[in-house]
């Protein structure tokens, strides 16, 4: 049985940095502590909480139930084969250790979702992208706990239903399964990705343009930009970008001509929501210790002793500001709990 902690302060797990406490939390390092945390939590009847590292959450209140921290470790090449390579990582890694871990070893694929903080086991949860890469397309299974059979699982990508900052685990299954390992496919020589943002001019600068330089490359996009979570408390970007109909997008360039939007499939268009944003006037507003990064309006940043609460509170008077301006409700990345 992994230790229980009783009234646990959260402040050290949860990058926005709010104090928040839990009724009880453990560490689980294996399968086996982890189901004995589940017995512990069903024996009393208790609601869980799966914390990652704490990237994509936004505490608001006490939390009645008990948080368990996954920390199963272990990344290693399972199989491969003359161009893939099948990589094991355990959920409790830090993935940007497994990213760099990936990239020392020549493997092509998660190069582009560098510095993205989190755990490998939130990484296929909320199915994170960045620079034209989403993770959902590396992965070749997720191993899972099933919490209504108390079996251990392999769920193929098909069943993850991968979709935009989406997968099952944040849908009816959300409860059901606790992700322990991911299995990802990897390719011992691919092309890099370079067209999205200032991937490609940024690159073209570097001394060696190789695997490694592109990691690099997208360590100093990401730096320049966005906020250290250790130094000003954010979950890095708090709102999804909207996709509207090809319709819809069309009647918004009436009223604002400059709108930038990208074409997901021909019948729809992704609009940045920075830019809308940006457009409302919240790009580097500040209220008290709560504001949006200079450089990035999408990011909310806890400046100091913000509160969980003034943090929602700030996100939906930006959310507002924006259905009132461009008719667009901006869906939270981030999960509030």
């Amino acid at each position: 049985m992994p230790t229980i902690l009783p009234s646990f302060q959260l402040f050290d797990h949860n990058t926005f940095h709010v104090r928040a406490l839990t009724d009880y939390y453990t560490e689980p390092a294996s399968v086996e502590e982890l189901t004995n945390a589940l017995s512990y939590a069903a024996e009393r009847e208790l609601e869980i909480l799966i914390l990652g590292e704490g990237s994509n959450l936004l505490f608001v209140n006490h939390y009645p139930g008990l948080i368990i921290h996954p920390t199963i470790k272990g990344m290693e090449c399972v199989d491969e084969s003359g161009s893939e390579v099948l990589v094991s990582a355990g959920g409790g890694e830090n993935w940007d250790r497994f990213v760099a871990f990936c990239v020392e070893r020549g493997w092509y694929g998660p190069e582009n979702l560098s510095l993205i903080p989190g755990s490998v086991g939130a990484a296929p949860v909320q199915n994170i992208g960045a620079y034209g890469r989403e993770v959902g397309e590396l992965v070749d299974a997720v191993e899972v706990m099933d919490r209504e059979s108390g079996k251990t699982l392999l769920l193929s990508p098909g069943e993850c239903a991968f979709g935009y900052r989406d997968s099952i685990f944040k849908h009816a299954e959300e409860t059901r399964y606790i992700v322990t390992r991911v299995l990802f496919k990897l390719l011992k020589k691919g092309s890099l990705l370079l067209d999205y943002g200032r991937v490609r001019s940024v690159f073209e600068q570097q001394s060696e343009q190789t695997l490694a330089s592109l990691r690099q490359t997208i360590i100093e996009i990401r730096q320049s930009k966005l906020p250290e979570y250790e130094e000003n408390g954010n979950a890095g970007s708090f709102f999804k970008n909207p996709v509207i109909s090809e319709a819809r997008f069309r009647n918004l360039q009436e009223d604002f001509p400059e709108v930038p939007g990208y074409q997901v499939d021909g019948k729809k268009r992704k609009i940045p929501a920075a830019w809308l944003i940006e457009q409302c006037g919240w790009k580097g507003f500040r209220e008290g210790d709560v504001g949006t990064w200079p450089h990035q309006p999408l990011v909310i940043v806890n400046y100091g002793q913000a509160t969980g609460k003034e943090i929602f509170i700030f996100s939906e008077k930006i959310r507002s500001s924006v259905f009132e301006k461009f008719g667009i409700s901006l869906e939270r990345e981030v999960t509030v709990i």
